[in-house]
């Protein structure tokens, strides 16, 4: 048997042991807590609109929302107008082996051209080129046209001699045979005449007339750039095509 002291002494140390655990105990238990609730925080911060958060983020009502935004035109597109069609009535195409149309740095006026009845006034932009107009054989353009055609055609330059296309010439005018004149065509679209040419047919035969017909450069509001040129037709293979150039002076 032990002696008084050696049990007081094992009970000591048995009651220190007990106490160690119950510390380690307590320890191990506040930092799982801890652990715990650091998971928690994390959880919420990541994602706050968690089922775990006690204080969600509001939802905010819509009435507050800023207005969507929306495409407004701030004007409507007018489409562009488009000119009036010409009928072609006697333009040939050839069958046989296609003949180099002559460029029209080639064609020569002649000084004895004849001469137009009403000159372009100075308010208007586009002036007659000196020659113009000026009546010549179509077989320079149109090789089969022969004596089957009647024509007016020419081309539209700016101030530094360069041709403009999109401008609209416009034939009006009356002459026996013909029930109604009054086509439209746009230039730069006759390019045998220039990168600016313009072509209207009068007529599949040849009409004599003095002064009844006339031609006008438009824009494309179809105002007036030019005045009204009044030519002369001829009964005539070798004066069937009237050439009229216009070129910008302002």
């Amino acid at each position: 048997m032990d002696s008084p002291e050696v049990s007081e002494t094992k009970a000591a140390k048995n009651t220190k042991r007990s106490s160690g655990r119950i510390w380690n105990i307590l320890t191990i238990l506040v930092l799982v807590a801890l652990f715990c609730i650091l998971s928690y925080f994390v959880i919420i911060f990541l994602n706050p609109d968690s089922s775990l958060n006690p204080f969600p983020p509001s939802t905010l009502n819509p009435a507050f929302l800023p207005p969507t935004p929306t495409t407004t035109l701030r004007f409507t597109l007018v489409p562009s107008w488009t000119p009036t069609s010409v009928e072609s009535h006697g333009t040939v195409v050839p069958n046989g082996t296609a003949t180099p149309i002559p460029p029209i740095v080639n064609l020569e006026i002649p000084n004895t051209a004849e001469p137009g009845i009403a000159l372009a006034q100075a308010e208007y932009a586009f002036d007659l080129q000196m020659g113009s107009p000026s009546a010549i054989p179509a077989a320079q353009f149109h090789q089969d046209a022969s004596c089957d055609w009647l024509g007016v055609a020419g081309q539209a330059t700016s101030m530094n001699g360069e041709a403009l296309r999109g401008l609209f010439v416009q034939l009006g005018g009356s002459i026996d045979g013909v029930d109604r004149v009054d086509n439209l065509v746009m230039t730069g679209l006759a390019t045998q005449y220039g990168f600016g040419g313009f072509e209207i047919t009068i007529a599949d035969r040849l009409i004599s007339s003095q002064g009844t017909l006339w031609i006008q450069l438009l824009d494309q509001q179809n105002l007036p750039l030019s005045e009204r040129v009044y030519f002369d037709t001829y009964d005539d293979c070798q004066k069937n095509l009237t050439v009229i150039y216009f070129s910008q002076v302002r």
